[in-house]
């Protein structure tokens, strides 16, 4: 068991692509989509993952996750009962400094939209914050992808 401590951002270009490490589609649903445990289940390329996150602290910085792999066949089958709303994007891994940089680009109901995360060892980390990255939106629920997939970024 394990706590997630992120922060998130939205981008203001694309310069991040030339500095990206490793790039792969992901595409996801949620079996629930309650902000007090969100269940998700992901395909990462060839790969099932399902996990569990918890609340979110006051300042959304922190939550419990919990994951696992799960084989894709099961993931596949899981994601035909997940709520409506899939998500699909491809994901970007920037090394910056110390940390990565995960730089989501969306596609379908949230294509126009890409968001960086980078999560971090405790909450007063301090981090690189490179010339691509724009506004934090850190605790802003519109922005988690369980509330995308709900409320796709094309609504807004």
């Amino acid at each position: 068991m394990s706590q997630e401590i992120e922060r998130k951002f939205l981008v203001n270009s694309n310069e991040f692509i030339g500095q990206a490490s490793g790039k792969f589609r992901i595409v996801q649903g949620f079996l629930n989509n309650d902000p007090s445990r969100t269940v998700r289940i992901r395909i990462i390329e060839d790969k099932g993952i399902i996990t569990i996150k918890g609340a979110s602290n006051k300042n959304g910085t922190t939550r419990f996750e919990w994951e696992k792999e799960i084989s894709i066949n099961e993931a596949e089958s899981l994601l035909k009962l997940c709520l409506p709303g899939i998500i699909d994007k491809t994901r970007y891994e920037i090394p910056v400094g110390k940390y990565l940089y995960e730089v989501d680009i969306f596609e379908g109901e949230n294509e126009g939209l890409i968001l960086a995360e980078i999560e971090l060892e405790n909450e007063n980390d301090s981090y690189e914050t490179p010339s691509w990255l724009g506004k934090e939106v850190t605790g802003d629920t519109k922005y988690y992808n369980s509330r995308l997939s709900q409320h796709p970024f094309k609504n807004w």
